[in-house]
């Protein structure tokens, strides 16, 4: 039903408006007409001619606009970003279109079949082209290369005349990353005087340049290169404020800081505040690589203060201890955070080398620090969890390496000078005289902060009151044999040893170790837990000694043998087992045929044995030999 109007029959149409008539006074609207423009009479001229369909070949649009909105190839696309990153290139890079021509030259000349006297060619040529530009390419990854290539092959006239170029500018090209590897290799290449002046253009700069992540190899490597007393006059730049202003006070003999401190009159409070402030941002970087650092650490560790010792330590007390303890200095660092170092410290140590434990074990001094942890740490489930676990599956590398066993032998044999020369027992003895230990009770305390006594304090009475830290409060014993008996690693050990059994006594440093686990350890740790597995390893031993002595053999006998003939003989004397089981399976009636050479020293052992009934069965045997003059023991 639609809807009607309400008013009255009135229809509903649009209203008229008064006045929208034409002319103005009522009737029809008209609208304006459109303005003539030439932009529409253009519009409209194209419509006036019509489009002949008829006409063959005849293009709807121009050629030109056609090539011009034809899309480009892949290809041709790679071309024209290339030519505008050239041209982008060279606006930026003054000496863009040189580098270009090094480039293909040294292509050239780095080729390991080339001739001398040719590449000798392309050398000079590319010094020729790099003349008086050196300074400004050197910092470029593809010049510098190429300069790096040049001073490896050019003639000492040549890489002369690029030293002196370059020498003004050496702090500058320090800190750049690639122009470090040409400093680098100038250095590696110069004369005494060149490397002399270059040590002196660092005066001043040491520190700073520590503090840079690439200046600090350039520091690094002139002091590995530099003799003696170069190397102290780059390390005392570290000391105090005066010797980095004044050359001359680095010229005193004193290498030790608490001689320098006494000689030049210092103040030590002065020297530890300003070693602080050095040290600090280098350890906050985590620029910790390098031996020069590493000895300013051993000598601040002198003279440092309790608080200041402390906090050192518990910097260091991290993942970065592992990128010291490659150099000598570094490994006594590391001893020194072990032993002075709180439970969650050395637990943030022992952690940090997770993963690199095979690797340190192997190295000539982290080999220490492994020997100082298992000495000291009374945390033994994380030993086992981290160190033990990762020492099992190459125990067999370490026990032949002549690094590699010297934790295997602290844990064997503790302290053993036999092991351990006396320059690695003092290691292990060392500590900080602020942080020392009286007794295994209270710190020390008549070493009081440095900035209290000042002067008063004479640093050289403290170091010969000092004392080895006694380390943790387990008995060492016992963590001894948690570390190897509970672990089992005891037990690899004796299987490894008695399958490689004859090659270890052959060795020089394998037959140690050999020696240690056969005869059951210092204490005879091993003895009553692995019986059974010693018998096993002694019955091994013996298997292979008992082997016949052939003519045209290679390699001699073992008990003829140098290093395995006096093995067997301090076996004898020292494991009553050991000795039995080989008189048993060699000796018994075979004396006098082994009355002779380096084996008489061994049958000579039974006569010194410890084992009163071997003793008894040798004697009578031995005596005719004795009375022949035919065999002479060695006493032990």
């Amino acid at each position: 039903m639609a809807f009607k109007n309400q008013k009255g029959g009135e229809s509903n149409k649009r209203k008229r408006i008064t006045g929208a008539t034409k002319g103005g006074d009522g009737g029809n609207f008209t609208p304006k007409k459109k303005l003539k423009t030439p932009s529409n009479d253009q519009q409209n001229k194209g419509f006036k001619k019509k489009f002949d369909a008829k006409v063959p070949g005849k293009p709807k649009f121009d050629k030109s606009d056609a090539a011009h909105n034809v899309p480009k190839t892949k290809r041709e696309l790679r071309i024209q970003a290339k030519e505008l990153a050239e041209a982008r290139k060279k606006k930026r890079k003054p000496h863009y279109t040189l580098e270009q021509e090094l480039a293909s030259i040294w292509e050239k000349m780095r080729r390991r079949n080339i001739a001398k006297e040719e590449r000798s060619k392309l050398v000079s040529e590319a010094l020729r082209k790099m003349k008086g530009k050196i300074p400004e390419i050197a910092g470029s990854h593809v010049s510098c290369r190429v300069l790096q290539t040049c001073a490896k092959y050019c003639s000492q006239d040549e890489r002369n005349a690029v030293y002196e170029e370059l020498q003004p500018h050496f702090l500058t090209l320090a800190c750049n990353t690639y122009a470090v590897h040409l400093i680098t290799k100038l250095l590696d290449n110069a004369s005494k005087e060149q490397l002399a002046n270059f040590i002196s253009s660092l005066h001043g700069h040491v520190a700073s340049l520590l503090r840079h992540m690439v200046g600090s190899v350039v520091v690094e490597h002139a002091y590995q290169l530099g003799n003696a007393s170069q190397k102290q006059s780059l390390l005392m730049e570290l000391y105090s404020t005066e010797l980095q202003l004044f050359k001359d006070l680095a010229l005193v003999k004193e290498r030790r800081l608490v001689d320098i401190i006494s000689k030049l009159n210092l103040q030590k409070a002065a020297v530890v505040r300003h070693m602080s402030v050095v040290v600090q941002p280098i350890l906050e970087k985590g620029i910790v690589d390098h031996s020069i650092l590493h000895k300013a650490l051993v000598e601040y560790f002198t003279i440092a203060d309790k608080s200041s010792a402390a906090d050192v330590i518990q910097h260091l007390s991290s993942a970065l201890l592992v990128r010291m303890i490659h150099t000598k200095d570094g490994s006594k660092i590391g001893i020194l955070c072990v032993k002075h170092g709180s439970a969650q410290e050395r637990k943030k140590i022992i952690k940090g080398m997770k993963g690199h434990v095979s690797k340190i074990a192997l190295d000539r001094f982290g080999s220490m620090v492994l020997a100082c942890i298992l000495s000291v740490v009374d945390d033994t489930q994380l030993i086992k969890k981290i160190i033990i676990r990762e020492l099992q599956p190459v125990l067999k590398e370490l026990i032949f390496d002549k690094n590699g066993r010297r934790p295997l032998l602290q844990l064997l044999h503790p302290n053993c000078s036999r092991y351990f020369s006396p320059d690695d027992l003092s290691l292990l003895d060392s500590s900080i005289p602020s942080l020392l230990i009286k007794g295994g009770s209270e710190p020390e305390t008549n070493t009081k902060d440095l900035e209290v006594k000042g002067d008063d304090v004479d640093m050289s009475d403290v170091e010969e009151n000092v004392k080895s830290v006694a380390g943790g409060k387990k008995d060492p014993i016992l963590r001894r044999k948690e570390l190897l008996v509970d672990s089992g690693l005891a037990e690899s050990l004796i299987d490894a040893c008695r399958e490689n059994a004859e090659e270890l006594l052959r060795s020089n440093h394998g037959k140690e170790v050999l020696f240690e686990v056969a005869s059951g350890g210092a204490d005879n740790i091993l003895q009553p837990h692995l019986d059974e597995k010693l018998d096993s390893l002694h019955e091994a031993i013996a298997s292979r000694v008992s082997l016949p002595k052939t003519e045209g053999q290679n390699d001699e006998h073992l008990l003829e043998n140098f290093h395995s003939s006096r093995t067997i003989r301090k076996l004898i004397l020292d494991s009553p087992s050991f000795a039995s089981t080989l008189w048993k399976k060699t000796f018994k009636g075979n004396c006098k045929m082994w009355a002779q050479g380096h084996s008489a020293k061994v049958v000579g052992a039974y006569l010194e044995t410890s084992d009163p009934k071997v003793q008894k069965l040798a004697k009578k045997e031995l005596q005719p030999l004795l009375d022949q003059e035919r065999l002479c023991p060695i006493h032990a």
